[in-house]
């Protein structure tokens, strides 16, 4: 295929997830509603502290029902056109994977979420979630190395290093588990993951394609399909919520498909607005811990900044636009760096 022919092939991809999940998502609607899908809102940090902050900044929205888990919409489109137009053992099986095991976790989550009571309510405890995407990254990175063969890691500007198969386990693992953990985190504002995911997907789409990975840049664009319809819902106010199904399917993906390019290293700079509110979050806790202060008034970021004083839709664009030049740093880097 030519490039125009490959570009299209995605683009094609592209709308029919899009289309897809517009079909797919008054299904969920229905069924969320009948079944109540509501989330339950967080009132304690993950070390077992209190939140008035961010209880009192979000209590509008928990005011009136607001259903969850409407990953599941993502996942269903996502599956049904890879499996249809773009499976391949090589190129999209392990990102298909990928994305289907962090859903599974996050189903587990927003399951125990929804009809939970008591001090379960609020999903499953941390370290459990964080052994559970762990299993699912360690089991992604033998086969990436084991069947697929992939010892060894692209360094941009200074070129690829053979690093064994245990290494490479490791290493994949880590990407998956940071990177759902990631995203997981930046699920706070309506859009905002969401529109930080497609940005990264699409930069990684843009990596693939100039590789040669077509059926990758396939994947990367149906992602892409279905964050758009889930944005056209989830603007300021959202109508649902991704929940942890969806964000920890596109965490899992996106550490995937980054090992797949060989751009590991580019992850922290094409998902850089990611890498920020994660180390916010993990600055917070180790100075509560370590030193009793707290450095924001809440963590991650964008609470911060809500808490600040910023409005919802000025946070997410302003996001939205810094992973934007983030992405465009990371395709020169790649462009340049040998990484194409």
């Amino acid at each position: 295929m030519t490039l125009n022919d490959e570009m299209f092939y995605g683009l094609i991809l592209a709308l029919a997830s899009f289309l897809t999940s517009m079909a797919l998502t008054p299904f969920y609607t229905h069924f969320a509603y009948k079944y109540k899908f509501w989330k339950k809102q967080k009132q304690t940090t993950v070390d077992g502290k209190s939140l008035p902050i961010m209880t009192k900044l979000h209590a509008h929205k928990f005011k009136h029902v607001f259903p969850t888990m409407a990953g599941l919409v993502g996942v269903l489109s996502v599956t049904i056109i890879t499996w249809a137009f773009n499976l391949d053992r090589g190129q999209t099986w392990l990102p298909l994977v990928g994305f289907l095991g962090g859903a599974l976790v996050g189903v587990i989550d927003d399951i125990i979420n929804i009809f939970g009571s008591g001090r379960g309510a609020a999903g499953l405890r941390g370290p459990v979630k964080f052994l559970l995407i762990s299993l699912v990254g360690l089991l992604l990175g033998w086969f990436f190395a084991v069947k697929l063969g992939w010892t060894g890691i692209q360094v941009p500007f200074v070129g690829n290093f053979t690093i064994g198969v245990v290494w490479m386990i490791l290493i994949f693992a880590f990407a998956v588990v940071a990177t759902s953990n990631a995203v997981n985190i930046s699920d706070g504002l309506d859009g905002l993951s969401g529109g930080l995911a497609m940005i990264s997907y699409g930069a990684f789409g843009v990596i693939s394609l100039f590789q040669g990975n077509v059926l990758l840049f396939g994947f990367c664009m149906t992602v892409v399909g279905w964050l758009l319809s889930y944005i056209w819902f989830n603007v300021p106010p959202a109508r649902f919520m991704m929940g942890d199904t969806g964000s920890f399917a596109l965490g899992a993906g996106l550490g995937v498909v980054a090992m797949m390019t060989n751009a590991f290293l580019l992850l922290p700079i094409i998902g850089l607005p990611f890498v920020i509110e994660a180390g916010s979050s993990l600055l917070q806790l180790t100075s509560k811990k370590l030193f009793h202060h707290k450095i924001f008034i809440s963590a991650p970021l964008h609470h911060h900044l809500e808490a600040k004083g910023w409005g919802e839709a000025k946070i997410v664009m302003r996001f939205w636009i810094i992973a934007g030049v983030c992405a465009i740093v990371g395709i020169f880097v790649a462009a340049t760096g040998g990484v194409l």
